[in-house]
């Protein structure tokens, strides 16, 4: 499910001794003190509250004394405001703008740095991944906030993905495009397979004919995202399932 792991970013802008740190990870003591090793950390933020991103950030906070910000203020630590849709940050000399991104979670972020490079970069978290497609966490998390996170992604063009699981991507105009071909082709599956099962038919049904070849690991995964579209097919969209 976390690919290669966690990835966690430091970042910090030319000239300063300071550092952010974009979500540490697991609770993991060596890789804990890694970060803290790092600079003086000035801020830690998390992209979003699966534990995977979060599940270090207190003890992180304790080591380093810097605050812990995130959407959910459950998640905040050290004096930590919850971040806010539109906000620009400017820790450790890096300039970053927090973007409200629903859709893999209700409470998923993603961090615009406009100054990365020529073309800047973002900060994606688990909402676009280095391999393959991202789990929508129904029902926390639902299609209709995702799709229009992905177009809210591609206007910032050609941007540097830099995302918490799995290698950087070089577009995310053209990544969030992919995305979104990806989750019409699903839509259409379970269109399909609607028309075979019925409309009434369970996220349980669907899935074993949408998803016949996936491994027992992410078999939940793929139910979670086919309950996210059957959601989307039968009231975020107003559509008739099956049509």
């Amino acid at each position: 499910m976390s690919l290669d792991g966690t990835n966690s970013y430091v970042l910090q802008a030319s000239g300063h001794t300071s550092v952010a740190v974009v979500d540490p990870g697991p609770l993991e003591e060596t890789h804990l003190r890694a970060l803290a090793d790092c600079g003086d950390v000035e801020l830690i933020l998390i992209t979003h509250r699966h534990a995977d991103h979060t599940a270090g950030s207190a003890r992180l906070q304790e080591l380093t004394g810097a605050p812990v910000r995130a959407a959910d203020p459950a998640h905040c630590h050290g004096g930590g405001q919850p971040l806010r849709d539109g906000e620009v940050l400017h820790p450790a000399g890096v300039e970053i703008t927090v973007l409200a991104t629903p859709g893999h979670t209700s409470d998923s972020m993603c961090f615009h740095l406009p100054g990365d490079g020529v073309r800047g970069a973002v900060l994606t978290g688990d909402t676009i991944l280095g391999r393959g497609t991202t789990v929508l966490d129904f029902p926390d998390g639902t299609l209709g906030s995702y799709l229009a996170t992905l177009d809210r992604l591609e206007a910032l063009g050609p941007a540097t993905v830099l995302p918490a699981h799995g290698p950087v991507l070089p577009s995310l105009e053209a990544v969030a495009r992919d995305y979104r071909l990806h989750r019409q082709d699903r839509l259409n599956q379970i269109r399909a397979a609607l028309d075979r099962l019925g409309r009434d038919a369970t996220a349980g049904e669907v899935a074993d004919a949408v998803y016949a070849d996936v491994v027992p690991s992410v078999r939940r995964a793929a139910e979670q995202s086919v309950a996210a579209q059957l959601h989307y097919l039968r009231q975020e969209a107003g559509q008739a399932p099956g049509r």
